[in-house]
């Protein structure tokens, strides 16, 4: 009976989530029609932009598709403005008209890689925008302010049906998608957390799924920018769905932190009875998510009470887990509240931020200026070139390759390698100008009015909605329907001109293709290379946190600290996973080096405020991290850490064992922090003898 409920559960589900792709087609296909209908009534110079929109705005997530259409109308009004600021004043000089279009284009695009949010799509529309506007009217810059006029007016009719459209019939809200995230995210970590407790080795296999959840609170901060444009129940809630990914993602370090104490004090002796007793309850209470308060109160003041003075390292050890084991209680809680919150659509008391302990991450993105003035000069470099080659041979139907090489590498600018993806929209544009073919020369000559034109497109029009609803396909779909009404010349008058339909249609492939042939000169790279290229920033930062020559960082720092390197750590699991077996760079345990620079930061924080010997063993164990993270750096693949750096923390550690304040004792859990880290996965250590001579320091930081 269970298995064949599970069966019809299954079923239903699968059916479920056809008919709503079949729906959303539906709506894309209506809206389509209706954006077109609309620009032939209202006699619009290219009603086909209307139709095209429909097709690059609409999303299955109304909250999605309405903010989409809010960026979408920004970009393209300020890619107007920018066009008629720039035509009419630089068309004399065309040289330097050339140079101010690429100039624009690689600012704008710029600013977007640099964004990193939903927001991002202004940015990237007033890039390409001026290029689709200003290009054709090069030659008659007098009609650059209707083209500017007429363009924004058409994409707004597009944006306005597909919104309409989209929002008033059977709309999906954004709301319950994020929530169902949140839910298999919260699964994932409390199945960790309960490895973790048991101290479970860890395999490749598991490491990688730790790295994919990093991931998916990357997509989930995303998720979250489309919700102040949804129409579910969590409208409005964006600020506390950040909230919830930022405890989220800091259970990553801390899990980490956990499972790797527990496996090292069971490869040393065991864990003692009452530790043993402790972490059974603990993954109980983890396991029951409406545990009352009482239980949760009672696991803190076992904790408390099995803290004490290390006598050895062992003892530090246990009281490294015990402090984790506190912040990991804080941060499951706090996502439990935000969770109940949420899902009450806001009812009901707020969370308190909670301050101190490692209960949360900032939301830090990490924003690589280098690789987005790369990208952007790219772009700026395929217009200069284009142009050139328009001007040169005075090809009639240049400005249209100079728009589809502008729109491609904007499209694609942010992946590592984006000749392929380029490739192969200019493969599914070439299709869209077959389609458009076959349609000007074979079906309309055959028909009369609007409503035989809806009926021969409409099956075309439901069936790109219906591959748009797929994410994998949904940009092969993208250009099909976005190319197709502009190249069939869907106006208000047939023309049939198979000459201007032929240079049109290979204007707009060779545009592309030549996008793709400058990318791949100067600008593709490997997902290595982007790869080793977010490690280096992760290393350079963790070197800058060591260094002694800087001000101590503030507490703030910590949480803004930890979200960037744990941004980095989601943007770095997809090139991860396309690399080669056996690489260098896939070796890197970007966890591991999260949890050694948190640590660092802890022990800058009161390094300054402990006794004079224990402060000078500290700062030389900072200044050979320094040394450490800057060669690793550098070289751009983790390597081990030396001996010499491990003899220094064993000799900062006995400094410190006998000190029982506060401070110092802050201090000795950082360091028993940053030696595991460093060496994470090896078997666990003899205690530090009570005094290690110091090894000179790196020449590169005694200087």
């Amino acid at each position: 009976m269970t298995a064949a409920a599970t069966w019809f559960r299954a079923c239903f589900r699968g059916w479920s989530r056809g008919v709503g792709d079949w729906m959303f087609a539906a709506k894309t296909a209506a809206a389509a029609l209706a954006a077109l209908y609309i620009g032939f009534s209202l006699d619009l110079p290219r009603p086909y932009w209307a139709a095209g929109t429909v097709f690059i705005v609409s999303q299955p997530l109304a909250g999605a598709m309405r903010s989409k259409g809010v960026f979408r109308v920004l970009g393209t009004v300020i890619g107007a403005v920018a066009t008629v600021v720039i035509i009419p004043n630089l068309v004399d000089a065309p040289p330097l008209l050339c140079v101010a279009m690429a100039l624009w284009t690689m600012a704008c695009l710029t600013l977007a890689l640099l964004d990193r949010t939903p927001r991002s799509y202004v940015f990237m529309l007033a890039a390409y925008s001026t290029a689709l506007i200003g290009f054709p009217t090069v030659t008659d810059p007098g009609t650059v302010f209707d083209a500017a006029l007429a363009r924004v007016e058409e994409i707004t009719v597009g944006i306005l049906c597909a919104t309409v459209i989209g929002s008033v019939i059977f709309p999906r809200g954004i709301g319950p998608v994020i929530t169902g995230r949140i839910d298999a995210f919260a699964g994932d970590v409390g199945r960790w957390a309960r490895e973790a407790l048991s101290g479970a080795e860890e395999t490749t296999a598991i490491r990688s799924d730790r790295r994919r959840l990093a991931a998916d609170a990357v997509e989930l901060q995303m998720m979250a920018t489309h919700l102040d444009y949804d129409t579910s129940t969590l409208h409005g809630l964006s600020q506390e769905v950040r909230r919830l990914r930022q405890r989220l993602v800091m259970l990553l370090p801390i899990l980490s932190g956990v499972g790797d104490r527990v496996r090292a004090l069971k490869a040393d002796g065991g864990l003692p009875a009452p530790l043993a007793e402790l972490l059974a309850d603990l993954a109980d209470w983890v396991d029951d998510v409406e545990a009352p308060a009482e239980i949760a109160a009672a696991l803190r003041t076992r904790i408390a009470a099995l803290r004490a003075a290390p006598a050895d390292w062992r003892d530090v050890l246990i009281l490294n887990l015990l402090t984790r084991l506190k912040d990991l209680m804080d941060a499951i809680q706090d996502c439990r509240d935000l969770r109940l919150y949420i899902r009450g659509g806001g009812h009901g008391p707020r969370v308190r931020r909670r301050r101190g302990g490692r209960a949360g991450a900032e939301v830090a993105m990490h924003r690589d200026l280098g690789m987005a003035l790369w990208s952007g000069a790219g772009a700026a470099l395929t217009i200069l070139l284009g142009s050139v080659f328009w001007i040169g041979t005075e090809w009639a139907d240049g400005a249209i390759a100079l728009e589809m090489a502008a729109v491609a590498c904007c499209f694609f600018a942010a992946q590592d390698n984006p000749v392929p993806a380029i490739l192969d929209f200019a493969l599914f544009n070439g299709l869209a100008a077959i389609l458009a073919g076959i349609y000007i020369f074979a079906i309309m000559p055959r028909i009369d009015g609007f409503v035989m034109l809806a009926l021969v497109l409409g099956p075309l029009f439901l069936l790109l909605g219906r591959v748009i609803a797929n994410p994998r396909l949904a940009g092969r779909a993208l250009a099909v329907g976005a190319t197709l009404p502009t190249l069939a010349g869907l106006s208000n008058t047939y023309s049939a001109d198979f000459a201007s339909y032929l240079n049109s249609a290979l204007a707009l492939v060779l545009g592309m293709g030549f996008a793709g042939l400058v990318t791949a000169l100067v600008r593709a790279v490997g997902a290595e290379w982007g790869a080793r290229r977010i490690l280096r920033a992760c290393w350079a930062d963790i070197r800058a946190v060591a260094d002694i020559r800087a001000p101590a960082p503030d507490g703030g720092l910590r949480p803004v600290f930890a979200g960037k390197l744990l941004d980095r750590m989601g943007l770095l699991v997809p090139r991860l996973a396309a690399l080669p077996p056996g690489s260098e760079v896939a070796a890197a345990d970007a966890l591991a080096d999260i949890r050694t620079g948190i640590n660092i930061l802890e022990l800058r924080a009161v390094e300054g405020a402990l006794p004079t010997p224990a402060r000078a063993a500290a700062d030389a164990v900072l200044a050979d991290l320094a040394w450490h993270y800057d060669a690793v750096s550098r070289a751009g693949a983790p390597r081990a850490p030396s001996p010499a750096l491990l003899a220094r923390i064993d000799a900062a550690l006995a400094a410190l064992m006998p000190l029982t304040d506060r401070r110092p004792r802050q201090a000795l859990l950082a360091l028993a922090g940053i030696r595991r880290a460093l060496s994470d996965g090896v078997p666990d250590l003899p205690p530090p003898p009570p005094v290690v001579p110091l090894p000179p320091k790196p020449e590169s930081l005694a200087a």
